[in-house]
């Protein structure tokens, strides 16, 4: 796959993080029959918690499906272990266990009508990164110019579009400038927004940077 085209399907899809992450919604394309389970058996999973000095609130779980709900799941695959698989149509991301078992959580991605698969590596992490919007957005929205790279960003907190941790996604040796992220939009989970990249719950993207380390390998399908 070449570099333009890589980076030409990440756009379209929303997963580069040039469009800021919004959250325009469109339903999704499929049922929304959920796994059993019930709020109370995840009240720890989702509950409020501090983190890196931040305090992350609980999560309204009356408003993300139990599907997307963080759990183990039966995931019988040809990939190895340790490895990341973000399916564009179940809206899920799965994390590849031992004895064919995976960790499932549910991510929102970006606009309907635009297909993208291919692999990449998660070159690096960073928890509660800072978020620089791109030019391209300021000239589009210039009350963001405050937080441009000339002036440092955005600064971590509640409110960045990037969350409480960041996955920075390479190929070929490459930033493809393809981020997993934390979002406190949680209610986005499960759905196409307008832009934006691979989100996730902060609690659930937390996990995930704790099981995922550098040079993992990813797969987009």
């Amino acid at each position: 796959m070449r570099k333009r085209d890589f980076l030409t399907g990440l756009t379209a899809f929303g997963l580069i993080p040039l469009t800021g992450c919004s959250t325009t919604e469109q339903p999704n394309r499929f049922s929304q029959k959920d796994d059993a389970g019930k709020i109370g058996d995840f009240n720890g999973i989702y509950g409020a918690r501090t983190d890196g000095g931040y305090s992350l609130p609980a999560i309204d779980l009356k408003k993300v499906p139990k599907k997307f709900w963080r759990r183990q799941v039966n995931f019988p695959t040809s990939h190895p272990v340790g490895t990341v698989v973000v399916n564009t149509k179940t809206y899920f991301l799965h994390l590849v266990q031992e004895n064919g078992k995976a960790m499932r959580y549910g991510v929102g991605l970006g606009r309907q009508g635009f297909e993208w698969s291919g692999d990449g590596v998660i070159q690096w992490k960073r928890k509660w990164p800072t978020w620089t919007p791109p030019d391209e957005m300021i000239a589009r929205q210039p009350e963001l110019e405050k937080w441009s790279s000339r002036n440092g960003g955005m600064p971590p907190g509640l409110s960045n579009p990037l969350g409480a941790r960041a996955l920075y996604i390479f190929q070929n040796g490459k930033d493809t400038l393809y981020r997993i992220h934390g979002s406190p939009e949680f209610w986005t989970i499960g759905k196409s927004v307008s832009s934006g990249c691979v989100r996730m719950i902060n609690q659930d993207v937390i996990d995930l940077y704790d099981r995922v380390p550098n040079k993992s390998r990813l797969v987009v399908i």
